[in-house]
């Protein structure tokens, strides 16, 4: 997974007034979880702010990334867990990042990446793609930038379902069911076949 550093600072006030003040000067409200433990050793939230121009570079990317966090001078590695946009402008309005370590698992969505020109497509079929990313469970040193699908053997009606993969390091936590592309008939295709079939009464 690629790495990239993000820098904020911590925030006290954590009514919503407040937040909508810091989203009017730039500034994304932001929780940590994780590591960080409380008096009783329950997980608490380190509330921080980034700039949005700060985000901007890691929430519109189709890439996943490690984020180096620098939060008033501490470092944290973590992955964004949660956006939150506003439902009419889009705008982003809060961003959960979660604490990660070499050791310990995570579970996160990668893009999928069909490789090859299947058979099916070049008989006139046409390619969907159901899901774009499929959600696996690793040490995130483990865990690739892209998950590589080769779908050269699909031909006209079949599907590649997630429980017919394997990533060396991998668990896939989508389930078995679900697909993840398939290649339909189209109206080129079955007319094609239509046509063969009567050629060969």
């Amino acid at each position: 997974m690629k790495e990239i550093n993000v820098k904020g600072q911590k925030r006290s006030d954590l009514g919503k007034k407040a937040s909508k003040e810091m989203r009017k000067e730039g500034m994304i409200p932001c929780n940590l979880y994780g590591e960080a433990k409380n008096a009783n050793g329950q997980p608490e939230a380190v509330a921080f702010m980034v700039p949005m121009a700060e985000l901007r570079k890691v929430v519109y990317t189709p890439h996943i990334y490690v984020i180096n966090l620098d939060i008033d001078g501490k470092k944290h590695t973590a992955i964004m867990k949660e956006l939150q946009f506003h439902p009419v402008t889009d705008a982003l309005l809060h961003v959960d990042f979660f604490e990660i370590n070499e050791k310990k698992d995570i579970s996160i969505g990668i893009p999928v990446n069909l490789v090859g020109h299947a058979q099916g497509v070049r008989d006139g079929g046409r390619m969907s793609l159901s899901i774009r990313k499929l959600v696996v469970k690793a040490p995130y040193k483990q865990i690739p930038e892209k998950l590589d699908i080769d779908v050269t053997a699909m031909t006209i009606g079949k599907s590649i379902k997630a429980g017919e993969l394997n990533f060396d390091g991998l668990e896939i936590i989508t389930p078995k069911d679900v697909v993840i592309c398939s290649i339909k008939m189209t109206r080129a295709a079955a007319a094609a076949a239509a046509a063969a079939s009567a050629e060969g009464k």
